[in-house]
């Protein structure tokens, strides 16, 4: 069985969604904001004046420079261009993030999806390991891991993903045991459907919705937990320009030279609070429910 809505309905749910996301200021405004991140970090050679700082280039006779019109950030303590290393950064943090969440939800669906339609045995054993690793917290089961690791990007991005994985697992399997409860999807096996196509065809897409509202919201945590591994020095190492390197490596010349720790800062602020306000706009957008609830609160 494979009903489907009338195109006229489906029209109008997407002229409807549209609506909601263009009349929605959190996510224009953040969504706004993170393409400029992003953009900023794809085209940072044409942007920035001094490309080559990004990488192990030092300048001994311009350490530590006042931001000017020369140098907008200033220079670190190996002369290195301040902006042009924290644009370059936009490369580094946000491509951990869209690693460690592609990762997460590779693993995560396809199990969720398991637990949540087969049920039995199969939900009770993921849902265990599950459980096992949700036991700790996130931060401090990423750091464990990255201590033991080698302290590269690739190591931060294998021990965020293996902390985060279980969240998008919970999530789809909630999903994912809602839908298979459904009378199409018992008229679907009713008809000789097969599991596979079941799965691909009806479970997964009515659970992708809280999935990406979920994705949006959690690219700031995972920013936010990247910065905090290298500012540990468990992340990216120098010459890198990573943003939490960047904090830690400022940190001892502060308040005296305060650009090395405050631009940096800012750029970890912006970015999380910018894929925050999408994250909470499309939320907003994808659950009309919420809004009137708070509407009616107060909120």
């Amino acid at each position: 069985m494979n009903v489907q809505p009338l195109p006229e309905t489906v029209e109008a749910t997407r002229s409807d969604l549209v609506g909601r996301l263009r009349t929605n200021r959190l996510v224009v405004f953040g969504l706004s904001v993170s393409l400029v991140i992003v953009f900023a970090g794809i085209f940072a050679p044409l942007i920035v004046p001094y490309p080559e700082d990004a990488g192990g280039a030092a300048h001994p006779r311009e350490t530590l420079l006042v931001p000017s019109s020369q140098h907008w950030f200033g220079t670190d303590q190996l002369g290195r261009d301040v902006f042009s290393r924290v644009v370059y950064g936009a490369r580094v943090s946000p491509m951990i993030a869209f690693l460690v969440l592609l990762i997460a939800c590779l693993v995560g669906v396809p199990l969720g999806l398991a637990a949540g339609y087969f049920g039995g045995p199969i939900d009770e054993v993921i849902m265990r390991v599950t459980d096992v690793f949700l036991a700790f917290p996130a931060l401090l089961l990423a750091l464990a891991l990255a201590s033991v690791l080698p302290p590269t990007i690739g190591s931060t991005t294998i021990a965020i993903a293996v902390t985060w994985w279980p969240w998008y697992t919970r999530l789809i399997r909630g999903q994912a045991a809602s839908v298979t409860g459904r009378p199409f999807v018992e008229g679907a096996r009713a008809s000789g459907v097969s599991h596979a196509r079941i799965l691909f065809r009806h479970v997964l897409p009515n659970s992708l919705t809280p999935l990406i509202v979920q994705v949006s919201l959690d690219v700031s945590a995972v920013i936010l937990t990247v910065s905090a591994l290298s500012f540990l020095g468990l992340g990216a190492q120098d010459p890198t320009p990573e943003w939490g390197l960047m904090v830690n490596q400022g940190q001892q010349y502060f308040p005296g030279q305060w650009w090395l720790v405050t631009f940096p800062g800012l750029a970890i602020l912006i970015t999380a609070v910018a894929f925050n306000l999408m994250g909470d706009g499309l939320r907003d957008v994808f659950d009309p429910k919420m809004v009137r609830r708070r509407g009616a609160l107060g909120g």
